[in-house]
């Protein structure tokens, strides 16, 4: 009987080293965090979610998400730069680390990062309601032009992704970024609902947040800011085919802390471009409505630079600048 009580305290004991040895890592790797700088349940904590369950089947070794949000997106990405760069922490960034910097949020900057993989990328729409009066791009800003102050437009807060791609598109057809007033909401999906609701004339927002109001019959798609046309909306045209040439992504990325050392980051690379170029990863960002955009971390960063970059006149001439 006491050498059966010995035994069992003996698995108990086991069971707890195992337990805990879990926690930390398996077979004495530490666990991988991913940083996710937004809430749970919305889109980039779903395609963080999605990233973290690959990475942990391709390494074998646990790998969590952390939803460190608050400051516009600050504290997540801050957190995950200031984290040690020894690849045990990815971060994933997203459009606002262009930008919070330009508008005092934080003093965070893509140089803060290595960029590792970008992983989406889906371009900003303008969309009315089905029976608007308007047809094109074109008709929606002549009104603009010739009664500025009059409509009005959502999509989310003010100095957010799709109100800067709204004051950019003015600002690219000439217009004072004044002449459609922002109407400041707490995302895509109430904008929609205020816009169904006939209390703003338009919403600035990527087609996948507004897909099935669009595929109901309820909305319109009038232009997209892309380069090219939608595969799943040929018939919509985009920015440029109105004149305006304008072109903006509401984007994620997967990054590592700043002086994450070579070999690091070449083998997470490595596993990050079979993850994306995976039938479950195409199924997944297609069941979601994501568009898929994948480059490597010369590539990222170049087009880090080039974000930077362009918002500096935007953000200057929508007034967000500090």
């Amino acid at each position: 009987m006491r050498q059966r009580s010995i035994g069992i305290r003996r698995w108990a004991t086991g069971a707890l080293v195992c337990a805990l040895m879990a926690l930390a890592g398996c077979g004495g790797q530490p666990t991988m965090t991913v940083i996710c700088p937004w809430a749970a349940g919305g889109g980039t904590d779903r395609v963080s979610r999605f990233w973290a369950d690959a990475l942990q089947r391709k390494l074998g070794r646990p790998v969590v998400v952390v939803n460190r949000t608050g400051g516009s997106g600050s504290v997540g990405h801050t957190a995950g730069a200031r984290a040690k760069a020894d690849g045990n922490t990815v971060t994933m960034i997203t459009f606002e680390l262009s930008t919070m910097h330009r508008m005092g949020i934080s003093d965070l900057t893509h140089e803060d990062f290595t960029p590792l993989m970008q992983v989406n990328a889906d371009p900003a729409a303008i969309i009315v309601r089905a029976d608007s009066k308007w047809k094109s791009l074109s008709d929606f800003l002549a009104q603009a032009k010739e009664h500025p102050g009059e409509l009005k437009m959502s999509g989310t807060a003010s100095g957010g992704a799709w109100d800067l791609a709204r004051a950019g598109l003015l600002q690219a057809a000439g217009l004072k970024v004044e002449s459609v007033i922002w109407m400041p909401n707490k995302g895509a999906a109430p904008s929609l609902v205020e816009l169904i609701g006939g209390h703003v004339d338009a919403v600035c927002c990527s087609i996948p947040e507004a897909a099935q109001s669009i595929e109901s019959g309820e909305l319109r798609v009038l232009a997209v800011l892309n380069d090219e046309r939608m595969p799943d909306y040929p018939e919509v045209e985009t920015a440029k085919e109105a004149g305006v040439d304008w072109v903006v992504m509401g984007w994620r990325g997967l990054a590592l802390p700043k002086d994450t050392p070579d070999d690091v980051v070449a083998s997470l690379e490595q596993t990050c471009q079979e993850i994306g170029e995976s039938a479950e990863y195409a199924e997944f960002m297609k069941k979601n409505g994501f568009g898929i955009r994948l480059s490597g971390p010369a590539e990222f960063r170049e087009f880090l630079k080039a974000q930077d970059a362009t918002w500096k006149s935007v953000v200057e001439a929508a007034g967000y600048a500090k």
